[in-house]
C-alpha cells in the first residue's frame, strides 16, 4: 500500500502522505511521484503537502537526499505547503522546494542547537539563500521557531494564505514571479553577508548569550563558510562542523538531559492506576511565588482561585499578576488574547470556603512550619474529600505538615521554583503516607503545566536545596582561605552558570540566607563561616541594599574593598593563612560537594536516580545543560577525583563532607552504572 497520494487539482499535481506524515517512511516513494508529476501534461506545477512535525526517527540520509534532489530537478516548479510546526528533516524537504507557502499556523523551526547540534548542511544552505547571513545566524543560533509572519518577513515563506495547501495551490496558479525561486532572488531580499569584522562581532554577541555552548558558534562558522568559500570547499567545511557537533561531548550531555527528563516520569514500585482529574485549582498566598503558581495553572487552561488574608493583599497580588502578563505581551512572548484568557481564569478570594471545590490546593505561604501546619489544619476542614493538599515548601518536613490533617495520604510537596510561571522545574515530594494516586496525579500535573517534573523523597532540602547547602558553605570557606568573591563567581560563570554563588546570595538576600542558616543545626564537628553573618551585621544585605558581597550600581556588581577587608579580618581571627587559590581548585571544591551530596541522596532513596539529580540542577539551579548536570559531568571528568576532594574536605570540615558509599562504589567501577 502506497504511503503517498497523488491527484490533479485544476492543473496542479498534489502529492501528499496518505496519513499525517510524522515519520520519513514515505521518502523512498517520493521521487517517482515527483517524476510522474513532471511528466503530467495537464499539470503546470507540483505541490508537496502534508509534511510536518519533527519526525520520531532520523530518515536514511540517502533516501532524504534523493527526495530533495527530485524536488529540485529542472522542470515544473515544486511548491512546499507548510502546515503546522516543521523542523529537522521535514523542514529540509520543504526548503528543497522552489517555493515554500504557509498558513497562519505555520512555524518553521531550527531547534538543533538545543541538542548541541547544528541543522543539516542542506538546511543551513537553503536558509542562507532565502534569508541572508545575519537573519540565518539569528534564527539558527537561537534554536527557536519562527511563526508564519516572521518566516514570511525573513524570506523562508514566499506567501501566506488561509491554509498552507490552499495558499500553495493559489500561488502555483498565479505565481507573483514565476521565473524566480530563492536561488534567484536572494540578493534582492536578503542583506549582503557581513565582512570578517562583522562575523567577529556576531560571534561576540552570540558567545555572550550562549555561555560556552559550541553549536551556536558553529552555526556562524557554517554560514561564514557558505558565504565566503567556493561551493565544494564550503560544503565540506559545513559537513565537518556538523559531524564535530554530532560526535561532541555537548551533544552527548544534552541527549543525557533529554533522556533523564523522560526517565524521571517512571517511578519504580509505584502501584498502577489512574491519576485524579485536575479540573480546578487553588493557591493560598498571592505573593511572588503564589502568584506565579496561579499563573502556571491559568496558562495551562486550569481555572484557579487565589486566596489572600485581606482584600488589600489580594489586590497587590493580582496587580503583580496583571503586570507579569502585560510585560509578556509587550515583549511579544505572549499574544494579548492568550494573556487575557489566562487572566480571566484567576479568581481572587479572601475566605477559605472559596477553596471547597478545588481538585488541588497549593499552599504558598511563609516558609515557617507552624504557619504551614495551621494552614493545613484549616484546609482539612474545608477542602473536598478527594482534594490534593500540596505545600510549596522548599525545605520543610512534609510529614510534619501532613500530620496536621486527618488525610495525610492526600498531602504532597509541590516545590515550584521562582518565578513559578517561568522556571521549568517542579520538585514533587512524597511524604511517608502520600498515596500512589496522589503521586501519579502531581507527576502528570507537572507535564500539564509544562514543567520538568522530578519526584523526591522527604528530607531537609529535598534534592536541590540539600545539595546547595554544601555549595554555599564551601564558597565561604574559599573566601576565608584566600579567594575573592569576584574570582569565585568568575570561575563558576566561566563554567557555564548564569551567576556565581555569591552573586546569587546577593540577589536572594543575605539576610534570607542567614535566616535559613539559623534554622538549621550543624553536627558537632562542623562550623559555619562567620562571613555571611558579618556581612548582614554590616547592613550588606545584597542587591536590595545596594551592597552585599559586592557594591551595586543598579544591577551592576562591583568589587568592594570593604568586603575584602571584612573577609581578611575573618581569616585573621580564625588564624587562617591566606594563599592564592587556583581556578581549578575553586571549581572542584564547589562542584564536587554537589556531586557527593547527589550520590548520598541516591544512596538514601531521596533521589531515585542520578539523572533526576542532574535535571533538578539543570532546570532549577542553573547548571549548564550542555554539561549534562553535575552527576553526568563528574562521571565524564572522573569520579575518583570527586572521592579525593570529598576526603580532603572531610578532614577540613567534618565527617558529613566525606565521600558517600554510593560515590565510592561508582568510582571503583568507573561510572554510576545506571540505565
Amino acid at each position: 500500500m502506497s504511503l503517498l497520494t497523488y491527484r490533479l487539482d485544476d492543473g496542479i499535481a498534489v502529492i501528499q502522505p496518505a496519513q499525517a506524515a510524522s515519520s520519513a517512511d514515505f521518502l523512498p516513494e517520493l521521487p517517482a511521484l515527483v517524476q510522474r508529476a513532471q511528466g503530467e501534461a495537464a499539470a503546470q506545477a507540483v505541490v508537496l503537502a502534508g509534511v510536518f512535525g519533527a519526525w520520531a526517527a532520523e530518515p536514511e540520509p540517502a533516501a532524504l537526499q534523493r527526495a530533495c534532489e527530485s524536488l529540485q530537478a529542472p522542470g515544473k516548479p515544486v511548491l512546499g505547503a507548510v502546515e503546522g510546526a516543521v523542523s529537522g528533516p521535514a523542514l529540509q524537504l520543504l526548503l528543497a522546494c522552489r517555493w515554500c507557502i504557509g498558513g497562519p499556523g505555520s512555524a518553521l523551526g531550527f531547534p538543533e542547537v538545543k541538542s548541541g547540534l547544528i541543522p543539516a548542511p542542506a538546511v543551513i544552505e537553503a536558509a542562507l539563500k532565502r534569508m541572508g547571513a545575519q537573519e540565518t545566524i539569528e534564527a539558527l543560533s537561537g534554536g527557536n521557531f519562527l511563526d508564519a509572519a516572521r518566516a514570511a518577513r525573513a524570506g523562508l515563506l514566499d506567501a501566506l494564505g488561509e491554509t498552507g495547501l490552499e495558499a500553495a495551490l493559489a500561488f502555483a496558479r498565479n505565481p507573483e514571479d514565476g521565473d524566480q525561486g530563492p536561488e534567484d532572488d536572494a540578493a534582492t531580499r536578503a542583506a549582503p553577508p557581513p565582512d570578517a569584522a562583522g562575523y567577529a562581532a556576531l560571534r561576540g554577541k552570540v558567545r555572550a548569550r550562549v555561555r560556552g555552548q559550541l553549536a551556536p558558534l558553529s552555526v556562524i562558522d557554517a554560514v561564514e563558510a557558505l558565504s565566503s568559500l567556493p561551493p565544494a570547499q564550503a560544503r565540506a567545511r559545513v559537513a565537518a562542523l556538523y559531524a564535530a557537533c554530532r560526535e561532541g561531548e555537548q551533544h552527548q550531555a544534552l541527549r543525557h538531559v533529554a533522556a533523564a527528563q523522560r526517565a524521571a516520569q517512571t517511578i519504580p514500585g509505584l502501584a498502577p492506576g489512574e491519576p485524579l482529574p485536575i479540573r480546578t485549582a487553588a493557591v493560598i498566598g498571592a505573593g511572588t511565588m503564589g502568584g506565579g503558581i496561579a499563573m502556571s495553572f491559568a496558562n495551562a487552561g486550569i481555572p484557579v482561585t487565589l486566596l489572600e488574608v485581606s482584600g488589600e493583599a489580594l489586590e497587590r497580588g493580582m496587580a503583580l499578576i496583571r503586570g507579569n502578563y502585560e510585560a509578556s505581551v509587550q515583549r511579544g512572548s505572549l499574544a494579548p488574547a492568550r494573556a487575557a484568557a489566562a487572566l480571566q481564569r484567576i479568581r481572587g478570594a479572601t475566605g477559605y470556603e472559596a477553596l471547597s471545590a478545588a481538585d488541588i490546593i497549593v499552599e504558598a505561604v511563609f516558609e515557617d512550619l507552624e504557619v504551614k501546619r495551621e494552614v493545613f489544619a484549616r484546609l482539612d476542614r474545608v477542602a473536598a474529600p478527594q482534594a490534593i493538599l500540596a505545600t510549596n515548601t522548599s525545605t520543610l518536613d512534609i510529614d510534619a505538615i501532613a500530620a496536621s490533617t486527618s488525610r495525610p495520604q492526600q498531602v504532597v510537596g509541590t516545590h515550584f521554583f521562582s518565578p513559578a510561571h517561568v522556571m521549568k522545574l517542579l520538585e514533587n515530594v512524597r511524604g511517608r503516607a502520600t498515596s500512589a494516586q496522589v503521586i501519579r496525579t502531581v507527576m502528570q500535573l507537572g507535564q500539564t503545566l509544562g514543567k520538568v517534573t522530578v519526584l523526591a523523597g522527604n528530607a531537609d532540602g529535598f534534592i536541590g536545596n540539600r545539595m546547595l547547602m554544601f555549595y554555599g558553605l564551601e564558597a565561604e570557606f574559599l573566601l576565608e582561605e584566600g579567594a575573592t568573591p569576584e574570582q569565585i563567581d568568575r570561575v563558576i560563570e566561566g563554567f557555564g552558570f548564569a551567576m556565581g554563588p555569591l552573586a546569587v546570595r546577593d540577589l536572594a538576600g543575605n539576610d534570607v540566607g542567614l535566616l535559613i542558616r539559623r534554622s538549621r543545626t550543624l553536627p558537632p564537628d562542623e562550623r559555619w563561616s562567620p562571613v555571611l553573618e558579618r556581612l548582614v551585621a554590616a547592613g550588606r544585605l545584597g542587591q536590595k541594599a545596594g551592597k552585599g558581597f559586592y557594591r551595586y550600581e543598579g544591577r551592576t556588581r562591583l568589587p568592594d574593598p570593604e568586603v575584602q577587608a571584612l573577609i581578611e579580618s575573618v581569616s585573621r581571627e580564625l588564624r587562617i593563612v591566606r594563599r592564592p587559590i587556583a581556578d581549578a581548585e575553586i571549581l572542584d571544591r564547589l562542584l564536587h560537594p554537589l556531586v557527593n551530596a547527589g550520590a548520598q541522596l541516591v544512596e538514601e532513596g531521596i533521589a531515585l536516580r542520578t539523572g533526576d539529580v542532574d535535571i533538578v540542577y539543570v532546570n532549577g539551579y542553573g547548571f549548564p545543560a550542555w554539561r549534562g548536570g553535575p552527576m553526568f559531568w563528574a562521571e565524564r571528568s572522573g569520579l575518583e577525583r570527586v572521592v579525593a576532594t570529598a576526603q580532603t574536605l572531610a578532614r577540613r570540615h567534618g565527617a558529613r563532607w566525606g565521600p558517600s558509599a554510593y560515590l565510592v562504589r561508582a568510582a571503583a567501577r568507573g561510572g554510576w552504572g545506571e540505565a
